[in-house]
């Protein structure tokens, strides 16, 4: 057991932003999240050095702070380049290591990384990150024509391939394993399911939501359920509690509607970042609707912020319906909701308010699930009485909303159910009654 393992670790958090006022609110939970105790922070406002990020001053100022604190990692929310984390280390004691942001986000996703495709895309990002660094010491060391640069290391020329050949690798598995979910969901929506996907930030509330609409029956999208996740979904205040998806039958009165949950979006994700994790995103993407949980209880301007970035990720590819759904209303007071919902009006025109902690409004938001999603196609089916109409009668009741029976000398049927399945249940009343 690594001493990791057995105490927390120490850390001073430090951020620039080119004007205003730094928030360190998100890097303090992130480190958190990471396993990390912040016990100081530092800030500046300024363009950015090309050496060290921050100004030479405030680097010396946070070295004096990480030696006052007693800190064994200094956690930096911003996006280093490989020299300027190495201009910054070496201003640090010997043995602080620095974390930029996204690798303390890889940091995270690595240690709840538990299926064998949320394995491969954190390395896929872990690769994605590394490579412009290779790359750049590949560079620096044909230039100057000597094995190493400025103390980054011993180049070795093959790392760059290697890096690029892994990427490859873990394309091609992922691709496949992309289809094989893809095959599933299909055999779902031939079965009569509908898919709705739950997305929008961590924290927002999305695995509390699921719980709440959860029926008994549990059917996962990986073969297992994650070790952190109950019988349904966990429900922690900490960032990235899911990290692949949770999948969970609905519970609805006139539909057979699977729930999924996903990865929680995080703000200033680079593209390669999210690239990484397109394969847990195509659950979003090829949902048949799509609820945007957002968290009403924070700022209206940080919402409104969460949810343009949540469209311009969710529209890129995505073409079902995409319901707002303002969560945890049971923490601020009506007049505050309605504030926000009128502010917010152009991005969110109609949301459905919840609270995913005590169950207030569910039913509305039930309701507003069965409106928007696809249209169900009614059907009627003149059989006759025997053993095989029986064990059909038993399927489409199986796979549909059954309005009337009928049982006389013939069977008459009627229901409304997805297509597929209408079209699947011609198909096998024809055969029916051609072998009668």
């Amino acid at each position: 057991m690594t001493e990791r393992d057995t105490q927390t670790e120490r850390a001073v958090v430090a951020k620039r932003v080119d004007s205003g006022t730094a928030d360190t609110a998100e890097i303090r939970d992130l480190a958190a999240a990471a396993g990390y105790r912040v016990v100081d922070e530092l800030t500046q406002t300024r363009t950015e050095d090309a050496a060290y990020h921050f100004g030479e001053g405030k680097v010396e100022a946070i070295a004096r702070a990480v030696v006052a604190s007693d800190a064994t990692v200094l956690v930096v929310d911003n996006e280093l380049g490989p020299y300027q984390t190495f201009n910054m280390g070496n201003k640090l004691p010997e043995g602080i290591k620095a974390v930029d942001r996204f690798r303390l986000i890889l940091e995270i996703f690595g240690q709840r990384a538990q299926t064998r495709k949320a394995q491969l895309q954190v390395e896929l990002a872990e690769l994605r990150y590394e490579l412009p660094r290779a790359e750049a010491k590949a560079s620096l060391a044909k230039r100057d024509e000597r094995p190493g640069f400025m103390g980054l290391g011993e180049y070795d020329e093959s790392r760059e391939r290697d890096i690029k050949a892994r990427i490859s690798r873990i394309r091609d598995e992922l691709g496949n394993i992309e289809q094989t979910d893809q095959h599933r969901r299909e055999q779902r929506r031939e079965s009569g399911f509908d898919l709705v996907a739950l997305a929008g930030y961590t924290n927002a509330g999305k695995s509390t939501l699921l719980r709440r609409l959860a029926a008994d029956l549990d059917v996962d999208e990986n073969e297992q359920l994650h070790p952190d996740l109950d019988a349904t979904a966990a429900s922690e205040n900490r960032l990235f509690t899911t990290l692949g998806t949770t999948t969970r039958r609905a519970d609805m009165d006139r539909r057979d509607v699977l729930v999924t949950d996903t990865v929680g979006f995080i703000s200033d994700l680079p593209h390669w970042l999210v690239e990484s994790f397109k394969s847990t995103l195509d659950a979003v993407y090829r949902a048949d609707l799509v609820l945007l949980v957002v968290d009403v209880t924070e700022p209206v301007e940080e919402m409104r912020e969460k949810l343009v970035t949540s469209h311009d990720t969710l529209y890129e590819r995505n073409e079902a319906p995409i319901v707002t759904v303002l969560n945890k209303v049971d923490r601020v007071d009506e007049a505050t909701v309605e504030r926000k919902r009128e502010a917010l009006s152009a991005l969110a025109p109609s949301p459905v308010t919840v609270s995913a902690k005590t169950g207030e409004n569910l039913g509305a938001l039930r309701e507003r699930v069965h409106a928007e999603l696809p249209a169900l196609e009614r059907e009627r089916l003149v059989l006759p009485m025997n053993d095989d109409t029986m064990s059909l009668v038993s399927w489409i009741h199986d796979h549909a909303n059954v309005r009337d029976v009928d049982y006389g000398d013939q069977v008459v049927i009627e229901f409304e159910a997805r297509p597929a399945v209408v079209e699947q249940s011609r198909a096998k009343a024809g055969d029916l009654v051609a072998s009668v």
